[in-house]
C-alpha cells in the first residue's frame, strides 16, 4: 500500500468511526487494532514478537521487518515493551505503534535500530528506550540513518540515551512532532551532512550537552529548516566555554533556517550558529540563556538574525570573528533584556552584560534593548570593525548605551536616529579596545573621529 493510500485509510478509519474506532479504546477492548489493519500492516505479535516477555525479541523483529519490506507494507507493534538490540534496518522500513506504549527498550550489546543506504525509514507512535545503557559510537543515537534520503519520524519518544536520541549522517526527510529527552551524548538529534531536512515541532528536554546539533564536516549548503521546536533544560556536562550547551547548534552548516523555536534554560547559548553562512535566525524566543543567547560567530558570511526576542543571557546577540572571516548580517527588530554580568567562564575581551555586539558589514535596526549591565551595543573590537550601521534602535537602562571602537584601523561606522536613555556612564562613548576614552559622543555636533558618523540620536 503506498502513502496516498495510507493516508486515505486514516482519513477513512476518523470518518467512519462504527468500523475503526481510536485506537486506545480499541486496545483497552481488547479488539484488533482496526486502524493498523487498514493500513495493511504486518501485526508483530503474528510472528511471534510478543509484549513484555523481557526476553530478547531482536532476531524476531528483524525477520518481520525483512519481511514486511519485501512485501512493502509497515510492521505494527502493539502496545507493550520490546527488548531488542542491534537491528539493522532493511531498505524500506516502516513501523507504527500506538503512541506512548509500543515500547522498544534497548538490551545493550552495539546499537539499537540502524539502517544504512535505506530507501524509506518511517516510525510513528514508537518509544525507543535507550536504559542508559553504553552504546558503542559514542555519536550513536537510539535510531542511527546513514544515507537514507527519507527518515520519516513522526509523534515518537526518544529516551534515555547514552549517546543521542536520533543519530542522522547523508539524511533527509522530517523529524516531527516527537519528543527527545535524556541525551547523554553530544546532542538530542545530531544530524551530520543533510541532504533536506526539517525538524519541526518536537520537544527536547534535560539533555546533558546538547539539543539539536546540525553539523558538516566541511562548510556548505546544508538546507535543514528547523521550525516550531520547543527545547529547554540543555546542560553542558561535558565542559567548554560554548561546545556544549545549546538548544540549536549549527556548525559549518550553511543556508538553515531557525525559525519560531521555544528555547529557555540552556547552559549556553539558545541559537549558536558556528562557521554557518546564509542562516536565517528569525522569530525565535530565548529564554534565560547561560551565556550568548544568540551567536553568529566565526567564518560565516550572511546572517539574519530578526524578530526574536531574547530575556536573560550574557549576551544578547552577537555577530562575531571579523578576525575570522565573520562579516555580513542583518539584525533587525529583536527585543533584548535582562542581561547579566555573571557567566557560566571568567569573562573575556570586552565582558558580559552587553545587549548587542556586532564588528563588520552589519545593518542593526529596529532593535529593542533594555537592562544590559555594561553596554546596550558594542560595535567593534580595536581595529576589528567595518562598515557597520546602528540606526533606530532603543538603548535603555544600559551602564553605557553604545560603545564603539576609535582605534586607529576601525573602519566606517555609522550611528544615527537612536533613542538612549538611562545610560549613566554616557551614551555614544568611543573606546580603545575595553577601555572607554572619549566623553558621550552622542552630544557632539561632529565626530572627532574620521570613521565615525554619529547624529540625530535622541538621549534623554
Amino acid at each position: 500500500m503506498n502513502r496516498r493510500n495510507l493516508l486515505k485509510g486514516l482519513t477513512g478509519a476518523v470518518v467512519a468511526a462504527p468500523v475503526a474506532v481510536l485506537s486506545d479504546v480499541a486496545a483497552a477492548q481488547g479488539k484488533p487494532l482496526q486502524t493498523a489493519q487498514l493500513r495493511g500492516s504486518l501485526d508483530a505479535s503474528k510472528f511471534g514478537v510478543l509484549p513484555d516477555t523481557h526476553d530478547d525479541q531482536s532476531q524476531l523483529l528483524q525477520t518481520v521487518l525483512e519481511k514486511a519490506a519485501s512485501e512493502d507494507k509497515p510492521v505494527y507493534l502493539p502496545p507493550g515493551t520490546y527488548v531488542v538490540s542491534n537491528i539493522n534496518l532493511p531498505s524500506r522500513t516502516r513501523v507504527l505503534g500506538v503512541s506512548g506504549t509500543s515500547r522498544i527498550i534497548y538490551g545493550g550489546g552495539g546499537a539499537m535500530l540502524s539502517g544504512s543506504d535505506c530507501e524509506l525509514v518511517e516510525m510513528s507512535g514508537i518509544v525507543l528506550d535507550g536504559a542508559n545503557r553504553a552504546m558503542g559510537d559514542p555519536f550513536g543515537g537510539l535510531l542511527n540513518a546513514r544515507a537514507c534520503p527519507r527518515v520519516l519520524i513522526d509523534n515518537c519518544d526518544f529516551v534515555g540515551s547514552s549517546g543521542c536520541g536520533i543519530s542522522l549522517d547523508l539524511c533527509g526527510g522530517r523529524v516531527e512532532r516527537s519528543r527527545l529527552s535524556g541525551a547523554l551524548g553530544v546532542a538530542a538529534l545530531y544530524s551530520v551532512n543533510a541532504t533536506g531536512l526539517a525538524i519541526q515541532n518536537n520537544e527536547v528536554f534535560d539533555c546533558a550537552n546538547g539539543g539539536i546539533l546540525v553539523h558538516r564536516w566541511k562548510q556548505g549548503e546544508d538546507a535543514t529548516i528547523l521550525s516550531g521546536n520547543r527545547i529547554r533544560r540543555i546542560a553542558a556536562a561535558g565542559g567548554g566555554t560554548g561546545q556544549r550547551g545549546n538548544g540549536i547548534n549549527l556548525f559549518r552548516a550553511d543556508a538553515v533556517i531557525v525559525s519560531n523555536n521555544h528555547i529557555t534554560d540552556c547552559a549556553f547559548s539558545a541559537i549558536r550558529a558556528n562557521s554557518a553562512s546564509n542562516a536565517q535566525i528569525t522569530g525565535n524566543t530565548c529564554l534565560r540563556s547561560g551565556e550568548t543567547a544568540v551567536y553568529a560567530e566565526f567564518s560565516f558570511e550572511g546572517s539574519v538574525i530578526a524578530n526574536n526576542i531574547v530575556d536573560g543571557g550574557t549576551i544578547g546577540i552577537s555577530i562575531a570573528n571579523f578576525d575570522q572571516g565573520g562579516r555580513l548580517a542583518v539584525c533587525a527588530n529583536n527585543l533584548v533584556r535582562n542581561l547579566r554580568l555573571d557567566g557560566p567562564y571568567p569573562a573575556e575581551y570586552a565582558g558580559f552584560g552587553i545587549g548587542i555586539y556586532s564588528e563588520a558589514e552589519t545593518s542593526l535596526t529596529g532593535n529593542v534593548i533594555e537592562g544590559a549591565p555594561r553596554y546596550g551595543m558594542m560595535l567593534g573590537w580595536g581595529s576589528y570593525l567595518r562598515n557597520v550601521v546602528a540606526s533606530n534602535n532603543i538603548v535603555r537602562d544600559a551602564a553605557t548605551g553604545i560603545a564603539v571602537s576609535v582605534v586607529t584601523g576601525a573602519g566606517k561606522t555609522s550611528i544615527s536616529g537612536n533613542v538612549i536613555s538611562e545610560t549613566p556612564r554616557g551614551a555614544v562613548v568611543g573606546h580603545e579596545w575595553a577601555k572607554a576614552v572619549t566623553g558621550d559622543l552622542a552630544g557632539s555636533k561632529r565626530a572627532a573621529f574620521p570613521h565615525l558618523t554619529v547624529e540625530r540620536n535622541v538621549v534623554s
